[in-house]
């Protein structure tokens, strides 16, 4: 939900630093206050083009900063994919220069309007003159409509993924290019490494015939090794001389009881490695065929190395692979076309049997949806008004093979018209509320603002709009400016703007009021006097009771 919203310099607004409650937040007050700027103001901090905004006369700025608490991680990963970090508290703080130009911060780093679009989109459905309301969008009317029949499309999605797999799979193949002199090459390069019988003990080679080359230097080194270490005068004699020594003096010296331990130690080190000294060098002297067929054996796997640029065997035979696997590609090639092309006659087929499926489904969710947002619209002036759900095939997407659109027909007999081509944002706003009244549990939306709701209507609707407010605001936290004090009176919170002149210079306050102070705004409302305040406190206890 929104916290906190501050608006510095925009048109009328110097200074306004409003904070919200969740549920229902009502805005009132004289036309001209300033209501709907505040409105605007959230609109630009929420990616909004500036155009439409004036930088207070005399300011060098205008800023906005809006601050939303308690959403999880609903927009972890936009904020990841942006580069930022995400917490507890999401701020978004946007500036507007005196020459149009535009700065943004998310979370005090600095960030993009496409940024802004995107986690407005999670969050904020604004419903007013100059908003863009994701309802209007077709993706947003048909996942609306899954969401409110409980429409599975895993069924669906899964066809369509296969299908997709194997039109991959065919594009694949048909953009392989091969002719006869590549698989002549293949078969050859393919047969020669296989021939050569290569392993990953080849690696070894090289050091194995080093050793056999150079056994006989290798060999008396090994035996002046073992004879230092272990022969008359060695360091074998000199360690038992030392350890004799050290026991003749242990009685008057003790501290030389650690040299002992370490001189055993020695003794056991130095045996050990003569005799493993000696275990090595046994079996060197290779014999002169033995040497020859390491040399022939050698000079054939450093060929291939050269040849084919391995560093290793194991490159080698990673090479020999890559290319075994080319040459069946090459060599199936038609064969596998031939077998997928069959393939994805029968994955459409599915698909459109899905799809089908699909449409009937959301068919059936669109008439009971249809059904309840008429209900709510009778409830709300239009007495006549007719809302329908449209569900007609298309090509097939990912999302299903059909096209969902909401449409609204005012009067019997007029032109039924796409939510998106209705004129009146009056109009518009109460359709909305109407459809938000019956989607509440089911739309993911955090925020919803309803600017203008109750234009062209009565006092009696304008009860109704409170109540359906009032029954959205359980599932969300919904912000309405409101003329109207039948649906004022069931806001959770009531904020009031004012303007004021000084010095020449309109200011715009807002205040949120209470008790009597709310009273007498119902009371201003409905034109004043004793019998508008009475009238205002009636307003109030019916809604407190509902």
């Amino acid at each position: 939900m929104i916290s906190r919203l501050t608006v510095s310099n925009i048109a009328v607004v110097e200074k306004a630093d409003v904070e919200w409650a969740s549920g229902l937040n009502v805005i009132t007050g004289e036309t001209g206050a300033g209501k709907s700027v505040l409105m605007g103001a959230l609109e630009l901090v929420l990616g909004a083009r500036p155009e439409a905004f004036r930088v207070r006369e005399g300011a060098k700025e205008a800023k906005v900063e809006v601050v939303f608490e308690g959403l999880g991680n609903r927009v972890d990963d936009i904020l990841a994919d942006a580069g930022l970090e995400a917490g507890e508290v999401l701020t978004i703080r946007r500036t507007l220069g005196a020459n149009g130009g535009t700065r943004v911060w998310v979370n005090d780093s600095a960030s993009t309007v496409s940024t802004l679009k995107k986690l407005a989109s999670r969050l904020v459905d604004i419903h007013g003159p100059r908003a863009n309301q994701n309802i209007l969008e077709a993706r947003f009317q048909r996942a609306a409509l899954d969401s409110f029949g409980s429409v599975s499309c895993e069924a669906y999605r899964r066809a369509w993924a296969k299908l997709e797999e194997t039109r991959g799979g065919i594009a694949r193949l048909e953009a392989v290019e091969t002719s006869e002199d590549e698989l002549d090459l293949l078969r050859y390069q393919t047969a020669e490494i296989e021939e050569a019988a290569v392993t990953d003990e080849d690696d070894s080679l090289a050091e194995r015939h080093a050793a056999a080359a150079h056994a006989c230097d290798i060999i008396a080194c090994a035996n002046d090794i073992t004879e230092a270490l272990g022969g008359d005068g060695g360091v074998s004699d000199a360690l038992a001389r030392a350890q004799t020594r050290l026991r003749a003096v242990l009685r008057f010296f003790p501290q030389a009881t650690d040299w002992g331990r370490e001189l055993d130690e020695l003794a056991i080190r130095a045996d050990d490695l003569s005799r493993e000294v000696a275990h090595a060098a046994t079996g060197l002297d290779a014999e002169a065929a033995e040497l020859a067929a390491m040399d022939a054996r050698l000079a054939v796997v450093n060929k291939l190395k050269r040849k084919y640029r391995a560093a290793s065997s194991s490159e080698l035979l990673a090479t020999l692979e890559q290319k075994k696997a080319r040459l069946a590609e090459l060599e199936t090639r038609d064969k596998r076309l031939e077998e997928l092309r069959a393939e994805l006659v029968r994955d459409e087929a599915a698909v459109d049997e899905a799809g089908a499926h699909l449409r009937s489904v959301r068919g059936q969710a669109g008439a009971k949806l249809a059904k309840a947002v008429t209900a709510q619209l009778h409830g709300l002036g239009f007495l006549k008004a007719r809302f329908d759900v449209q569900v007609a095939p298309a090509t097939p997407s990912r999302d299903g093979a059909d096209t969902v659109t909401f449409v609204f027909e005012p009067n019997p007999g007029e032109r039924a018209q796409a939510l998106a081509d209705i004129a009146s944002s009056g109009e518009t706003a109460r359709v909305m509320l109407a459809l938000k009244t019956v989607l509440a549990g089911h739309d993911g939306t955090d925020v919803l603002v309803f600017d203008e709701i109750d234009a062209n209507i009565g006092g009696e609707t304008g009860r109704a709009v409170g109540e359906r407010l009032r029954r959205v605001a359980q599932h969300h936290q919904v912000i309405a400016i409101t003329h109207l004090p039948q649906s004022a009176a069931y806001g959770a919170r009531h904020l009031v703007v004012t303007k004021s002149v000084s010095l020449g210079r309109t200011r715009t306050h807002i205040e949120a009021v209470d008790g009597e102070a709310r009273t007498d705004e119902i009371a201003r409302m409905l034109g004043g006097g004793a019998a508008a305040r009475a009238h205002a406190q009636e307003l109030l206890d019916t809604a407190k009771e509902i």
